[in-house]
């Protein structure tokens, strides 16, 4: 938003008197670009009752806006009524007119919803919404309120897209004006342009306001480059006039003589798209000879590959340069033939075929679809159109609460460049350029990807990481039993994929946790001679709810999440529960208590948890010792890392231990594990030929799955240490793999490894 100056009716005068006094025609100017008939013009798609509400929209937000100024010193109602009329140009609805009039009276002028309902009705009031900043929030810095505000609007338009279309008018007048802000602000604003709102617009195919916005940001950002681009593009455009203008008159000639009725039209490079060919591709200005083009409108698809069949005989094609935008629609429903010819002295020329509709939808993207919208009863248009992004954000939306990690999904998916990839029953896909297999089993349905195993391209077997090409033939094998692979995250492009990964990833901590945090709550409980955790009835209702005051929790669930995850004592909070249950008549069973107490590990006041290996997220077997079924293990409930299980001889442990005591619960191995476990062992080798191999087959033939190995640098001495992490089914597993290790040839010594600092 341009500044806005808040003045009282006494300063109104002394405000709107400018150091130099306006002269006649200024002032003239500025009453003019203050009025309705500024608006009336474009309004003539409206019916008289729509006119008359923007009006009283018009007069209401004139009233809110009394006496305040633009940077520029115009009266600030100039800049609503620019905006709601560059929403006219595009036949928005009467609505979005009024909420483009209204959208900054409740940031600026005090006006409420409430107040917005009542005169105008709900509908354009959530508009109006939609568009308001968070400024009453408080955020630590520019970026976080940036991400939130943006998160915000992201929201809304999802539930409405002319929000978007609003707030991008309201983005295109600011830039216009832009040069009345103080210079300071010039790159910042410029780069918020450049890295949001014109991806939006590109995304919603509202190409006309992508490239000026661009243009507008670039002059902005580079002012000397934007000038020196300018005079270069002036003079070129006077050196081949005669070109373009020879180029014309044989293509109008060549279409007459078959009777086909066409309407060209010129086009130009936009100054920006000029200079980011020439710095991403180090070429000079003379190199980029696509400056020029034509826009041959035609009146039906059919008609398009006809037109392309007539241009490829007048002039010769470049390789290469031939594309079909309407076989396969890009991302933002832009449908066109692109192809580049060899013109009049050597000069490259592109031609875009295309139909009036295509051309409509090519200008006005998303908002094309208010012009043709009563014809479409299913609603196709507006789906090609960018609907399914808008939902698509509306569902990272509701998994993700981060501000900032929304933020960097959603700079993913404005990304324009895409790759255009097949299921096997040839249905096309459109996903961000370096998207993977995964992303594209997310993009299908988050169900596919969460059960993915494996994947094939063109009927070949490919690692999910597999980077996906133009024409790639896809197929997703899926497995019920599968999950999500935290590892995944390292390697997938899109937003959603990422989005869904991490939800379910924390779903299931916070699912393991709570049940684990249950089960200590309960085992801490019995140590104090209660023998279950209260119901959540009626009954208890008063009792959960003291408790959940005592350790500052919202819920229940919150609360066992916290115990299983570590951030609250499970002792602590049974001691406070049994006060409180006390308090309705519960007395402790002193038998429980003793046992409880005095036959499970002498440290620890809580019965032991049993480990079989299922557990995920919940239960972490410490990396330092590596403890396996047989082991005497320690459990340590680590803050906010769940349970964390050391072996009792680890050192790492005993240092814990020592200074954490209260945090050591006792765990205990389950009699049937459920999987291998893995562990570290050192073998001590005389250096030779083949002795690796050696080891490794030695491990092989015990049955232990190696799944890491490392070695000392220094091989020049007589003897090497390797170091294996290997998967075994407990300890009397891995001391076997050892003791067949100590016989083999060339082995010095074989043990297991725990941290001794």
């Amino acid at each position: 938003m341009n500044a806005v100056t808040p003045i009282s009716t006494a300063q109104a005068a002394k405000h709107f008197e400018p150091a130099v006094p306006l002269s006649a025609s200024a002032a003239a100017a500025n009453a003019a670009a203050a009025s309705f008939a500024a608006l009336t013009d474009n309004l003539d798609y409206l019916d008289t009752a729509s006119i008359e509400q923007v009006r009283q929209a018009y007069r209401f937000a004139d009233s809110a806006h009394l006496g305040q100024l633009r940077s520029s010193g115009e009266p600030y109602i100039t800049h609503p009524i620019a905006v709601a009329a560059q929403c006219a140009t595009w036949k928005l609805d009467a609505q979005a007119l009024m909420a483009a009039l209204l959208h900054d009276a409740m940031e600026d002028c005090g006006v409420t919803k409430a107040d917005l309902i009542d005169r105008f009705g709900a509908p354009v009031a959530e508009l109006v919404d939609g568009l308001t900043k968070l400024d009453k929030l408080q955020f630590n810095t520019r970026e976080e309120n940036q991400a939130e505000s943006f998160r915000k609007m992201l929201l809304a338009m999802a539930r409405d897209v002319r929000v978007i279309l609003i707030k991008l008018a309201d983005r295109t007048h600011n830039m216009r004006t832009l040069a009345d802000m103080p210079r300071s602000k010039w790159a910042r604003i410029s780069s918020e342009t450049l890295e949001i709102y014109a991806p939006i617009a590109h995304r919603l195919g509202l190409n006309q306001t992508y490239r000026e916005l661009q243009d507008l940001a670039f002059r902005h950002l580079h002012p000397w480059r934007y000038h020196v681009l300018a005079k270069a593009v002036q003079k070129s455009r006077n050196r081949r006039r005669d070109l373009v203008q020879k180029v014309q008159a044989e293509v109008d000639a060549a279409f007459t003589k078959i009777g086909m009725r066409v309407r060209l039209a010129g086009r130009e490079k936009t100054l920006y798209s000029i200079y980011q060919k020439m710095d991403h591709k180090h070429l000079s200005f003379a190199q980029v000879t696509d400056i020029y083009g034509f826009r041959v409108i035609v009146p039906s698809i059919t008609d398009c590959y006809t037109a392309l069949g007539v241009l490829h005989q007048m002039y010769k094609p470049v390789p290469g340069k031939f594309k079909d935008h309407i076989a396969i629609a890009k991302l933002n429903g832009y449908q066109s033939l692109h192809t580049t010819l060899v013109g009049p002295s050597g000069v490259n020329i592109e031609f875009q075929m295309r139909t009036e509709e295509m051309h409509l939808i090519a200008e006005a993207g998303v908002a094309a679809h208010w012009l043709y919208k009563a014809q479409d009863s299913e609603g196709t248009p507006s789906e090609r159109l960018g609907t399914k992004w808008l939902q698509s954000l509306l569902d990272i939306q509701n998994e993700t609460r981060d501000a900032a990690e929304f933020w960097d999904h959603v700079k993913v998916d404005l990304f324009p460049d895409a790759v255009y990839v097949f299921t096997p029953k040839s249905q096309i896909m459109a996903l961000p350029r370096g998207a993977t297999v995964v992303d594209f089993a997310y993009a299908i349905h988050s169900n596919v990807g969460d059960r993915t195993t494996a994947a094939k391209i063109n009927n070949e077997l490919v690692p999910l990481r597999t980077e996906l090409k133009n024409g790639d033939v896809v197929e997703i094998v899926t497995d019920p039993v599968s999950s999500p692979n935290p590892a995944w995250l390292g390697f997938v492009r899109t937003g959603r994929a990422r989005s869904k990964i991490r939800h379910y990833l924390k779903t299931l901590a916070q699912t393991e946790s709570e049940g684990l945090g249950e089960k200590l709550l309960l085992q801490a409980l019995r140590a104090e001679g209660l023998g279950q955790l209260p119901q959540q009835s009626a009954e208890n209702q008063g009792l959960w709810e003291k408790l959940l005051r005592f350790t500052g929790n919202r819920s229940r669930s919150e609360l066992m999440t916290d115990i299983g995850l570590g951030k609250r004592i499970a002792s602590i909070v049974a001691k406070r529960l049994v006060v409180l249950m006390a308090e309705q008549g519960m007395r402790p069973d002193a038998l429980l208590m003793t046992r409880e107490r005095y036959t499970s590990h002498e440290t620890v006041s809580q019965g032991a948890v049993t480990l079989d290996g299922s557990e995920n997220a919940s239960v972490q077997y410490a990396s330092c010792c590596r403890p396996v079924p047989g082991d005497a293990i320690l459990g340590y409930l680590g803050r906010g890392e769940g349970l964390v299980v050391h072996n009792a001889e680890c050192n790492v442990a005993r240092r814990l231990q020592h200074k954490d005591s209260e945090r050591f619960i006792a765990v205990d191995w389950s009699d049937d594990p459920t999987r291998l476990f893995e562990t570290g062992i050192a073998v001590t080798v005389t250096n030779g030929k083949g002795v690796l191999a050696r080891v490794a087959a030695e491990l092989a033939h015990s049955e232990a799955d190696i799944t890491h190995v490392d070695m000392d640098e220094e091989g020049a001495l007589d003897t090497t240490e390797l170091r294996f992490v290997i998967a075994v089914r407990d300890a009397a597993h891995a001391e076997n793999a050892l003791r067949n290790l100590r016989r083999t040839q060339a082995v010095l010594s074989a043990k297991r490894r725990l941290p001794t600092g």
